[in-house]
């Protein structure tokens, strides 16, 4: 699926910025500061996310990878399903509906990590699953586009990034690698380091929004329809996939973080391959759309992350109120134990049913997430 770029003037990346429209010379502005910001927001980012990683964790996810299934299932599966429906619900044109597939085919974004802390979901699964589907994205993305394509008829071939892939790939496990190692050799700061790199994660998701809006602030203009596109599709992504993992029994924990992933993509690698694959005239109809997506999931992880932290703070209230003496009770278990972090993963591996089983008790019997202590 490689595009033909002999001609200069059919392939962008042969193509001088005096020959763009003025309209795709702010797009190029705007790619240069995701791209720098991205690459720094992510070797931080994972770097500090990568000391809340435990290696034995980590290999029973790879040993008994079921959640990471799931979570392949819903970025290759759903997401290609749901951005084809889109397209015909919507009778896009052909180039707009080519921008909505691909991104719909692209992997998960590493966005979706930060978010998955933010919720208390599974920091191991959430970081095997941005890895192993950028893996797959290798072979899966050339695969979902020919099979949702071929009745369409391009005139265009379309360019996969693997170059770019690959970049992602070691922004994304190297810098996990040295937090792992990090929070294997020295626990107690790596606690210290996650806290920071979570708080700077989001004051520079903040920028990147803030970015992009007023740096694209021309491209609200474009088609109503691709702007409700991008808007309903992460939610939908969310939705579906945290129903389907909770169809295929997974903890609340995963169900949460396997909805994050499936939701959240890998915007810069959307953007490269519409560089690559197609000429200046039509990338000026298809660069709002994935710009428009990667600042639609950034306000809907934002609601998702408030909606999560007022549920829990509610239910912490209500149960302190409803058990007065499980504060102190938690509190001296906290304090006595010395693998508090265990809590974190889900109670019973075996379980085949989201949320708590078994006997109540204080930290179990609150509400179906189950794992985080709602007395502190």
């Amino acid at each position: 699926m490689r595009a033909n770029c002999s001609s200069s003037s059919a392939c962008p990346a042969n193509s001088s910025e005096e020959e763009l429209p003025g309209e795709l010379q702010v797009y190029g502005s705007l790619e240069l500061v995701f791209t720098v910001v991205s690459a720094v927001m992510m070797a931080l980012l994972m770097f500090s996310l990568g000391c809340s990683v435990e290696v034995r964790k980590l290999w029973m996810h790879i040993r008994r990878p079921w959640g990471i299934a799931v979570g392949l299932l819903c970025q290759f599966g759903l997401m290609p399903f749901i951005a084809y429906l889109l397209a015909i619900s919507f009778s896009l044109k052909p180039v707009q509906a080519i921008a909505v597939l691909i991104m719909g085919c692209c992997p998960g974004g590493t966005i979706s990590n930060i978010f998955t802390f933010w919720v208390d979901g599974d920091m191991d699964l959430s970081i095997s699953m941005t890895t192993c589907s950028t893996v797959a994205a290798l072979g899966m993305m050339p695969l979902c586009l020919y099979l949702y394509t071929w009745s369409w008829n391009l005139q265009q071939n379309l360019t996969i990034p693997y170059q770019n892939i690959g970049i992602t790939l070691v922004c994304l496990t190297i810098p996990v690698a040295f937090g792992v190692y990090v929070n294997y050799r020295w626990p107690k700061q790596s606690k210290i380091i996650l806290k920071i790199g979570a708080i700077a994660g989001g004051a520079l998701l903040v920028v990147v929004a803030v970015a992009g809006v007023v740096l694209a602030k021309g491209s609200w203009n474009s088609d109503v329809t691709l702007l409700t596109i991008s808007f309903v599709f992460p939610l939908i992504g969310h939705i579906t996939g945290f129903l389907l993992a909770l169809f295929t029994h997974q903890s609340w924990q995963r169900c949460r973080t396997i909805s994050l992933e499936t939701g959240a993509q890998n915007i810069q690698m959307c953007v490269t391959m519409l560089q690559l694959s197609f000429s200046a005239e039509h990338l000026v109809q298809m660069y709002s759309f994935p710009l428009a997506y990667g600042l639609f999931q950034l306000l809907d992880g934002f609601l998702i992350v408030a909606a999560y932290q007022t549920y829990k703070r509610r239910l912490k209230n209500k149960h302190r109120k409803k058990n007065p003496g499980c504060a102190q009770v938690c509190r001296k278990k906290k304090s006595a134990s010395s693998k508090e972090a265990d809590s974190f993963l889900e109670m019973n591996e075996g379980a085949v049913a989201p949320g708590p089983s078994g006997p109540a008790d204080c930290h179990r019997a609150l509400e179906p997430t189950g794992h985080f202590a709602l007395c502190e």
